[in-house]
């Protein structure tokens, strides 16, 4: 079988999965954030935490949780790496610098899980299990909770009030989470991945020698690392290790945990507002994107030129062998239109265009189909600007989903559109203008500043993933891109929360022959090019002086 039919037979059946899923899993989702009943387990940490889940809350009060329940999280996991020298099962683990701590335990509180670290070498097993992977659960949590508050201010009216921050986060981790990230765990443990509480191995290697490998609790954070569009790896090579990502089956099922949840918030979208015809034009979009820059990587990425990539069948440098060049670029595709940053092969070495597909992914919001929460309220954002720019075209006051877009809500979407170009922008401005950040870089030229940018996008997206060809691990670029993480992260979710509890506390108007019909394949068609103008527009220039420049020069 050659190469390219194996990676489209791959491509196909995950689609076919994906798909199969698709309604039971989005309708139980809107059960869940739906349901006014409460587990006893449920009750039991409401009790313990202080809070009352049955107490609506208007958007300043959900955000004030949102945010509280974070800085706690920041706080937690920074103390718990500085103090790792004296926790127990920590053996040989020193205690981490604080730059480096400081930036890890924002990356993972953000969803980020951008590291600067290696894994194996520098976190303990209780740094990674109670640290680590709780964080996993609960940041994850954090973003599917805005999501839903931002659907719930499409449906109610002449109110304001969102839900209750607490029982969301809470039943987005208790029912949802940790069933689907269990029975995932199981599945790679008998697919081949570790999970052990075991100190340091010393390996022997195939050319002579020996190598020290760390045990751990790989799968079970394998699983919830990748269905939370987390991404951060136990191991420094990430999804490319064997211990946490073992074969082709176990590839494609890891992809298939990071898209689950996205894709299949569009049909809790639609449940929730009572229209599943909406949700489906949101996932036509997605799927549209993702399919897209799939079909667009595959042919970068085979497209080889030159004896050597003709043995090869492709371009495989950096790229595991058992993977092959369609099981990574489906990878690399889906960790970059999500928030995963999850890896299986490293994007420095991908050809030129190869890594400006994985950066556009980024760049584009991480909405096709995103993180977990974060990947529907940023399309969103983004339909209300296409019905906006629509009503614009016909002179007609916007409407969606049967509430105005006024100049309020307006204001709040471009503000949201605009944070995180200026952060990746501005802080890509500066390192290559200072000359300590320009050190870190291990290559020159347009593929130096790709490495650069694709840092600062990755962190400012909550994405996680590196090119791996910078040293990041500076007090300039831990402070820098953790600082990028924070505000990436939070200052959205401000905007979304505001525009939900605008949205809220209007009186639905009803729809006449004039309103835009959100839910035909014309607004689709109308999504996708609102996402890739704004995405253009803004990163033009520096693509151009990145990887355009570098994949033309090839």
């Amino acid at each position: 079988m050659s190469p390219v039919l194996a990676g489209v037979l791959q491509l196909l059946a995950l689609m076919a999965a994906l798909a199969l899923a698709y309604v039971p899993l989005g309708n139980y989702m809107a059960k869940v954030y739906s349901s006014p009943k409460h587990s006893r387990v449920e009750k039991w940490i409401y009790k313990a935490i202080g809070a009352d889940p049955d107490t609506e809350m208007r958007w300043p009060a959900y955000l004030r949780g949102v945010l509280a329940f974070s800085v706690a999280g920041v706080l937690f996991l920074y103390l718990l790496q500085r103090l790792q020298g004296v926790l127990p099962g920590s053996p040989d683990f020193a205690a981490i610098d604080p730059d480096q701590a400081f930036n890890t335990a924002v990356s993972f509180v953000t969803n980020t899980n951008w590291q600067s670290y290696y894994g194996e070498q520098a976190m303990g097993h209780v740094v990674q299990t109670a640290g680590l992977a709780v964080q996993n659960f609960v940041s994850a949590a954090v973003g599917i909770a805005v999501a839903v508050a931002l659907v719930r201010g499409f449906t109610r009216s002449r109110t304001g009030e969102l839900g209750n921050f607490w029982a969301d986060l809470v039943r987005g981790v208790i029912r949802l989470l940790v069933p689907i990230a269990a029975l995932a765990a199981v599945v790679l443990v008998a697919c081949g991945a570790i999970q052990n509480f075991s100190g340091i191995h010393e390996v022997g290697q195939f050319m002579g020698g020996a190598q020290q490998w760390n045990g751990g609790a790989v799968a079970s954070q394998e699983a919830i690392k990748e269905l939370g569009t987390n991404g951060g790896g136990y191991f420094n090579a990430n999804s490319s290790h064997p211990f946490e990502n073992p074969t082709p089956f176990t590839n494609l099922f890891e992809i298939f945990l990071i898209l689950l949840i996205p894709f299949s918030l569009t049909r809790t979208f639609g449940v929730m507002t009572g229209s599943v015809r909406q949700g489906y034009a949101i996932l036509a979009t997605m799927a549209t994107i993702w399919v897209g820059f799939v079909a667009l990587m595959m042919w970068t990425e085979f497209a080889h030129n030159g004896p050597a990539l003709d043995m090869a069948g492709a371009s495989m440098e950096g790229k595991e062998v058992r993977f092959g060049v369609g099981g990574s670029s489906v990878f690399a595709v889906s960790t970059t239109l999500t928030s995963t940053g999850a890896v299986n092969s490293f994007h420095s070495s991908f050809t030129g265009l190869g890594g400006g597909i994985t950066m556009l992914g980024m760049m584009l919001g991480e909405i096709a189909p995103g993180g977990v929460g974060s990947g529907l309220y940023g399309m969103l954002i983004m339909a209300v600007v296409a019905v906006f720019i629509a009503g614009l075209m016909v002179g007609r006051t916007p409407e969606y989903l049967g509430k105005k877009i006024g100049t309020r809500e307006i204001k709040f979407a471009a503000c949201y559109i605009l944070i995180t170009p200026t952060l990746v922008l501005a802080l890509t401005a500066a390192a290559m203008a200072l000359p300590t950040p320009g050190n870190s870089m291990t290559n020159s030229g347009a593929h130096g500043f790709s490495e650069v940018l694709y840092a600062y996008t990755s962190a400012s997206n909550n994405n996680g993933s590196a090119f791996a060809g910078l040293n990041a691990d500076t007090q300039w670029f831990n402070t820098t891109l953790g600082l990028a993480m924070l505000l990436g992260r939070f200052l959205p979710m401000v905007f979304v929360l505001a525009l939900a509890g605008s949205l809220a506390e209007q009186k639905p108007v009803p729809a006449t022959a004039g309103t835009l019909r959100t839910e035909k394949p014309l607004f689709s068609g109308l999504l996708v090019g609102a996402v890739l103008i704004v995405t253009g527009l803004t990163y033009f220039p520096a693509l151009a002086l990145g990887p355009l420049a570098e994949g033309l020069a090839a």
